[in-house]
């Protein structure tokens, strides 16, 4: 008499898949693959200095840039005219619009310089991350005053009575480069965080979704 044999619709007494506990399937992560927890460390510590770095380099260089926007403002703003007698100055023109068009000058050129700023650094470094971000922004605010200062030295004397005096009675001279709204200080760094937010958002690369844990047994 033979010993029974196993019907072939039932599995083995010992087949694995019986066997098996959590994180042993396929397509779980063995010894050999798991990461070292201080390696995996090192790599995000060093991710984090490469960030801080162009962080810096992107501020830095974006707030040189506003010796450039300074420039043009002087160039490019205009002028209000002003006329002296024996006892005050006053405005030429009473209902001129030039010290508005000097504050609108100073904020298209700055949105102007926070579009090409944006779009610079995103060029030059397509994953953004939040250090680089601040660090644009940080610039773009350092470049506005830097710009201010620079348009209001090389402008327009800043002395009135002085100019008064060396332009002589009833002569027309310049009054002083100034902002006189000084919100158009944040009109650089406004534009810069947003197009490259928008730009970081439309065109960035996208880290890969990662694959379901899902093992299914033999014969499914």
């Amino acid at each position: 008499m033979t010993a029974p044999l196993t019907p072939p619709h039932q599995p083995p007494p010992n087949d694995d898949w019986q066997d098996r506990t959590p994180g042993s399937g396929p397509g779980a992560m063995g010894p050999a693959d798991a990461r070292p927890v201080g390696e995996e460390g090192s790599g995000m510590r060093t991710e984090l200095k490469a960030e801080l770095r162009d962080a810096v380099v992107a501020a830095v260089a974006v707030a040189v840039s506003g010796v450039l926007l300074g420039l043009l403002w002087v160039w490019l703003a205009p002028r209000v005219p002003l006329v002296a007698d024996d006892k005050a100055v006053f405005l030429k023109d009473t209902e001129g619009e030039e010290a508005i068009g000097a504050d609108g000058t100073f904020i298209l050129l700055a949105l102007g310089f926070g579009v090409v700023c944006a779009a610079v650094v995103f060029l030059l470094r397509k994953r953004g991350g939040i250090p680089v971000v601040c660090g644009l922004a940080l610039g773009a605010l350092l470049g506005s005053l830097l710009a201010w200062r620079v348009g209001m030295w090389l402008g327009p004397n800043q002395d009135v009575v002085a100019a008064a005096r060396a332009a002589g009675k009833g002569v027309t001279f310049s009054a002083p480069l100034k902002l006189n709204a000084k919100g158009a200080l944040l009109a650089w760094p406004l534009a810069a965080m947003a197009v490259h937010l928008g730009l970081t958002a439309l065109f960035a690369p996208r880290d890969p979704e990662p694959l379901p844990d899902v093992w299914a047994p033999p014969g499914m």
